[in-house]
């Protein structure tokens, strides 16, 4: 890269004015070809004749509009010029142009141009550059100008390098998520353009992209607004029916506020309707606000805010506020209803840089049980199937010191959609103090009993309300509330004996405080004629009062390895056992001073305790002096590794878990043995196959009711154990290409519905820019043949529960899920999601999912088809957010009475 400086061509002509002409004729000619000599380089290669060099010279002087008269005396050029061309510069200095050949680059002041051929005249400020045409009579080499930000590729343009004025022709440019392409443009100054015959689109292929749209007339004030005159879409060179007398675009990177359009349409039950219109507030760099509404002929209207905010390193959250008054039917007439739903839901992350030793989350999601069954705006069926909304609110803190203090206060919220039963905490309090080794040194192992003695202290408060949402946010919610604040002391060391065995000991102290009790009674104004007692009323109390309650705890475990070697020819090289057995000990006495009697009519005495039903319930009542005993198993084998070229083996799972466990009360009654429990789990088919299974086995026997008495069950000749509980569950997912294929819903789950789509994927009808391509990230080639390839993944998941505590024999569920997505086509993605109940007969909540890339639009259909949910909506629009308005969307929405 050469640069040419301009201030040395000043003394030239200043040496060339005073020498004389009329004496030195020949030292002056002689010495002007060795000036230019000096400040020019010369090539010996000639354009070649087949060469079409694009440069119009004539209209290169005659461009008066781009030149402006200075009378001043200012150097030719503003700045140093750096430029390189790969067969030749020439620099002319009697008319003072630069001329650059092929692949010529020039960077002046604040632009860079490249192109196959440039000018540069440097006394009137104008820059041509223009394309070649090569021996085949194809122009190539296209001019590529770039200031600032702005780019612009057209077939050629003539520059004003000291107004800014341009005059281009054919001009290729991109602005924000649209491109342009224009006949003539006509650049006023370097903020103003104007163009003719333009067409514009959000279509990568700009040279023949499947829509634009074209107007004769537009305007371009770079960076901030586009502005047609009467502008007419095209769809495949078509000209359509759809136009506007003018349009306006924003085109600036920040956020600016402004109008959202409503979508128009009719629904069969609230009439015609305005949807998701608004207004968006762009309040500055860290937050904004959008404020949408809809509006139904029939009375029905909705009210949405959504806000997001995020400061980099800090934290990141959005809050979404939803109101609806919801009218079916007319009013006077059957079938008349007025509801009224909302939800909140509000996200915060804390960035981990933020802070280390305190952090602040809230995860909201609160309303109306119905709301997501009844929305104007969104399906989730999944939210409704899961039937709970939960909320939580939490901020942690540590303080570093020795040892370590950790509390955190949190507010939660658990709602049942289906009983609408709400349970709140507000709030809970959690502080504790790390483990305290009063024996040992801070520093260095700790062995022995002693050593290892520590002891702890944790916190616990509670304000725990139950209610429904027919009470929420009224004076009886707090009618039933319970408090309460337990403090929690345990004592525990551990050591090994004979080397293999680790025993643990420990106690545990317990005061628990709480500030209502209750105090049962008999009614006596209930005074039946008949055999029957008198009705036990319950009296709340409130006022502060506290149990104590301690127990002692040990137990003792080991592992044991088993290993079993197979012969080298074999494929399975070794079978390695793991076992982890372990007794437990448990003792926990009798905390009779906390329970009090009462008589009911007939003289029969009943012990209650007065914290039963209180934050923490009532202290045990009888001693529990019991021995526990567990066996965990895993099984692993050691296999040839196919994909091993050296003959490495690889781990294999067989078995994740099987464990058994059970316990023996020596102060109990009856019924001294508990049952034995166990579980299991295992993966098959290459980790695809999850498959978990449990069950349990009573050992005492069922007289002729079915109802359990103290006798074991091998003593009445109906075997060792009776199962009376069992149950497995089976996940099976895998894709076309590795297997590890993830979806994920971001509205179903924040709505709390499932990550997969076995119970269907969540429909915003206000955003339906929601992808089924975007999902799985693929990117499709149509130039990659289609014939072999076919993207898909599936989800199966089955689920087996049997109960058999009475000898009922009942198999409890019994249903089988599945979803699925596959490409058909390149651009074309169907999906499903569907089931069968085999205890009810009956088919699962089913939804078929269509959906087509158009390129920069996209095509969508789901429905579904059975069910209180069926629905069906298409939809049809432009892809990009600034022509997101472009579109067409049909529906058929739940019914809201059946749900």
């Amino acid at each position: 890269m050469r640069k040419f400086d301009p201030s040395k061509i000043e003394p030239i002509f200043t040496k060339i004015v005073f020498i004389d002409l009329s004496t030195k004729i020949n030292h002056i000619v002689f010495l002007f070809f060795f000036l230019i000599a000096c400040n020019s380089e010369i090539y010996s290669q000639t354009t070649r004749p087949n060469d079409s060099v694009q440069v119009n010279v004539n209209e290169l002087v005659a461009t008066k509009a781009l030149v402006k008269k200075d009378t001043t005396k200012k150097p030719l050029l503003e700045g140093i010029v750096n430029r390189k061309a790969k067969d030749y510069e020439r620099l002319d200095q009697r008319k003072k142009r630069l001329t650059l050949y092929n692949k010529a680059e020039l960077y002046y002041q604040n632009f860079e141009l490249k192109s196959g051929v440039i000018v540069l005249d440097y006394e009137k400020n104008l820059v041509y550059a223009g394309r070649l045409k090569d021996s085949t009579g194809k122009y190539t080499q296209y001019p590529y100008f770039k200031q600032g930000e702005n780019i612009i590729e057209p077939d050629s343009i003539i520059f004003n390098t000291k107004s800014g004025r341009a005059k281009i022709y054919n001009a290729k440019s991109k602005q924000g998520e649209m491109f342009l392409r224009s006949e003539v443009s006509k650049r006023q100054n370097d903020s103003v353009i104007f163009f003719k015959n333009t067409r514009f689109t959000t279509s990568t292929n700009i040279e023949n992209p499947e829509y634009y749209f074209w107007s004769s007339k537009s305007k371009l004030v770079p960076g901030k607004k586009f502005v047609t005159g009467l502008t007419h879409m095209y769809i495949a060179d078509v000209p359509t029916p759809i136009g506007v007398p003018f349009a306006f675009f924003p085109m600036t990177d920040k956020n600016t506020s402004g109008i959202i359009i409503p979508t128009p349409g009719q629904n069969n039950d609230r009439g015609y309707f305005l949807q998701n219109g608004g207004y968006y507030f762009a309040l500055s760099d860290y937050y904004d606000l959008a404020i949408l509404g809809d509006y139904y002929t029939n009375g029905s209207y909705a009210i949405r805010t959504e806000t997001s905010y995020a400061k980099r390193y800090k934290f990141n959250g959005n809050v979404q506020i939803r109101y609806e008054n919801q009218v079916l039917g007319e009013k006077g007439f059957p079938g008349y209803s007025r509801t009224n739903q909302y939800n909140i839901q509000w996200s915060h992350n804390q960035d981990a840089k933020a802070s280390a030793n305190s952090r602040f989350s809230s995860s909201v999601n609160f309303g109306s049980s119905k709301y997501f069954r009844q929305s104007l705006n969104l399906i989730n069926v999944g939210s409704n199937l899961n039937n709970t909304l939960s909320s939580s609110i939490s901020y942690s803190k540590t303080v570093p010191i020795v040892p370590l203090v950790n509390f955190a206060v949190a507010v939660t919220h658990n709602q049942n959609t289906n009983t609408e039963v709400v349970n709140l905490t507000l709030p809970s309090f959690n502080a504790s103090v790390d483990r305290i080794f009063p024996f040992s040194k801070q520093e260095g192992i700790k062995r022995g009993v002693f050593q290892n003695i520590n002891l702890q202290y944790s916190l616990k408060g509670e304000n725990r309300i139950a209610t429904t949402e027919e009470f929420l946010f009224k004076s009886q919610m707090f009618d039933t509330a319970i408090a309460g604040i337990s403090h929690v002391v345990p004592l525990s060391t551990n050591f090994k004996i004979f080397k293999y065995f680790s025993v643990t000991a420990g106690t545990s102290f317990t005061e628990n405080w709480v500030f209502n009790t209750n105090e049962k009674v008999v009614d006596p104004t209930n005074d039946f004629v008949s055999n029957k007692p008198n009705e036990t009323q319950t009296i709340r109390k409130n006022g502060f009062d506290a149990y104590r309650t301690y127990n002692f705890s040990s137990s003792i475990g080991t592992t044991i390895y088993g290993t079993y070697t197979f012969k080298e020819t074999s494929k399975i090289k070794a079978i390695r056992h793991l076992m982890r057995p372990s007794i437990s000990y448990g003792y926990t006495p009798s905390f009779d001073r906390y329970y009090d009697q009462y008589q009911d009519n007939f003289g029969n005495v009943f012990q209650y305790s007065r914290f039963e039903n209180t934050l923490f319930g009532a202290p045990s009542l009888g001693i529990s002096n019991s021995i526990g005993f567990g066996l965990a198993n895993t099984l692993e084998a050691k296999v040839a590794d196919k994909n091993s070229k050296k003959g490495d083996t690889k781990k294999i799972s067989l078995l994740n878990q099987f464990n058994f466990s059970t316990a023996y009360n020596f102060a109990a009654e009856e019924f001294k043995l508990a049952p034995i429990n166990f579980i299991g789990g295992t993966t098959l088919l290459d980790n695809k196959l999850a498959v978990n299974f449990g069950a349990q086995f009573d050992l005492y026997d069922l007289d002729v009711n079915n109802q359990r008495i103290n006798e074991f069950s091998i003593n009445n000749g109906n075997g060792l154990a009776r199962m009376t509980t069992s149950n497995i569950t089976l996940n099976y997912s895998l894709t076309s290409n590795d297997f590890s294929g993830e979806k994920k819903s971001n509205q179903t789950v924040q709505n709390g519905g499932r990550s997969d789509d076995l119970f269907g994927s969540a429909t915003d009808l206000g955003n339906q820019e929601e992808s089924l391509f975007k999902k799985d990230g693929a990117k499709n080639s149509q130039s990659e043949l289609f014939n072999y390839k076919f993207p898909w993944d599936l989800q199966i998941a089955y689920s087996l529960t049997f109960n058999n505590n009475e000898n009922q024999k009942q198999v409890a569920t019994n249903s089988l899920m599945l979803s699925g997505n596959i490409d058909l086509a390149v651009k074309w993605k169907m999906g499903v999601s569907s089931g069968y109940d085999f205890t009810q007969k009956g088919i699962t909540f089913t939804q078929l999912r269509f959906e087509r890339d158009l390129e920069s639009w996209r095509m969508s259909f789901s429905i579904v088809p059975i069910g209180v949910y069926s629905y069906w909506n298409f939809f049809i629009g432009i892809k990009s957010s600034v022509l997101s308005d472009i579109k067409w969307d049909k529906r058929r929405l739940p019914d809201p009475r059946l749900r």
